[in-house]
């Protein structure tokens, strides 16, 4: 059991952020804010994958007049997932000039390095932390190490410089982020906003250097945290990026809130960051989102690919079946399913998964047992396996998870 860094709770719409709650997954839409139709389209698609804060840049005045539409048209929709603001350089204006975006957003995201200087009392950062106060919304304060507080840096550089043992570069850098986020998350405090109202962040591209400074800011503060690579990239090298460096935190109990930044594809689905995001927290056993489907990598004794297109085809189906049995079969998510390709470690893995499936490997007799909680129920051959062995999944989910 993972024992969690303590930080204070954070309401977020109806979703709380730190404290005990779960580890909350996040997105951001990459549609123009101003487009309605498009951004509460993705919106919906995020939520549905399982996206429970959805950010949206704002960052005209376009933008912001359309964030109480967007927020009217999810509402007619059921769609009840909390929007994010996401803010640089104007968000004081914007806030300021269109109250009604100030108050469907349920939390704002607020770049120190960017929106001004922080310490007087009638800053960009004085007037959006008073905007906050106002509607009572949470805030991110979130400081970027590609857009730091060039004040700050300096400072910090020439104080260095004057140590006996001065810190590297990196470390460096690693300090100024946490004294940027500590010292602007103390400004809001004294400006009136609850610590309870209050998310941080550093964010990094690089795994050591994001490791680094996070282990810095639990150390020094229980505000709740968000954690994410700020730019993990394409592909595989950003799902890897991010896996290997939030595995660390979250392994040493560190981080309230994630999301994994990928870069889509062209023609990718931006689901597709909500659906890492979840199979990091589920394989460290930290939440269940979906059943897991437990498939074998194949070797030279599976010549056919029948038990690889088994296994996709029961992790679609089980997917795609999620909207609907979340609902009506509560715990269906923690429910293993084992599609394995031999006799070697077949009937083993399919006896400790819920449900499990044997297929024949080169050479072997062309039947499939099938393990229902250990125990062989049936022995399934001919053209109708797949067909067959869905409809025992599917029956199983609707006899042991009905409410």
């Amino acid at each position: 059991m993972i024992e969690r860094h303590k930080t204070k709770a954070v309401r977020v719409g109806g979703v709380v952020v730190g404290g005990e709650a779960p580890i909350v997954v996040q997105s951001m839409t990459n549609t123009d804010t101003a487009d309605v139709q498009a951004t509460v389209k993705q919106t919906i698609e995020l939520a549905q994958a399982g996206s429970e804060l959805v950010r949206i840049t704002v960052n005209t005045i376009e933008a912001a007049e359309a964030v109480p539409k967007i927020r009217d048209a999810l509402d007619r929709q059921n769609c009840a997932v909390p929007l994010v603001g996401d803010f640089h350089f104007n968000g004081h204006k914007l806030l300021s000039s269109v109250p009604a975006c100030a108050m469907a957003l349920e939390k704002y995201r607020i770049n120190p390095g960017n929106v001004g200087k922080a310490g007087s009392a009638d800053s960009p950062f004085a007037a959006m932390i008073d905007i906050a106060c106002r509607y009572d919304k949470a805030v991110r304060i979130g400081v970027n190490w590609g857009s730091m507080d060039q004040a700050l840096v300096q400072q910090m550089m020439d104080q260095n410089a004057k140590l006996p043992e001065p810190l590297s570069s990196d470390r460096l850098i690693q300090e100024i982020l946490v004294v940027s986020a500590i010292d602007n998350a103390k400004r809001a405090e004294a400006l009136g906003l609850s610590a309870e109202r209050i998310v941080l962040s550093c964010k990094m591209s690089g795994v050591q250097d994001l490791i680094g400074v996070y282990r810095l800011l639990a150390r020094r503060c229980d505000y709740a945290l968000h954690l994410g690579l700020t730019e993990a990239g394409m592909g595989s090298k950003g799902i890897v990026a991010s896996t290997a460096a939030l595995a660390v935190l979250l392994q040493e109990g560190i981080g309230d809130t994630i999301r994994i930044s990928l870069t889509p594809e062209p023609g990718g689905a931006r689901t597709k960051e909500v659906v890492v995001a979840q199979e990091i927290l589920q394989s460290m056993g930290l939440r269940a989102f979906t059943p897991m489907v437990i498939a074998c990598p194949g070797c030279g004794r599976t010549s056919s690919d029948y038990f690889q297109q088994l296994a996709q085809d029961i992790q679609r189906y089980l997917h795609d079946q999620m909207p609907s049995w979340r609902d009506q079969y509560p715990g269906v998510e923690e429910m293993n399913v084992a599609v394995m390709g031999c006799v070697v470690n077949g009937p083993g893995e399919s006896k400790h998964a819920n449900i499990g499936i044997s297929l024949p490997g080169t050479g072997e007799q062309p039947v499939a047992p099938v393990y229902v909680d250990g125990e062989r129920v049936v022995t399934l051959k001919g053209e109708t396996i797949a067909t067959e062995f869905q409809q025992i999944v599917d029956d199983y989910v609707k006899r042991h998870y009905a409410a």
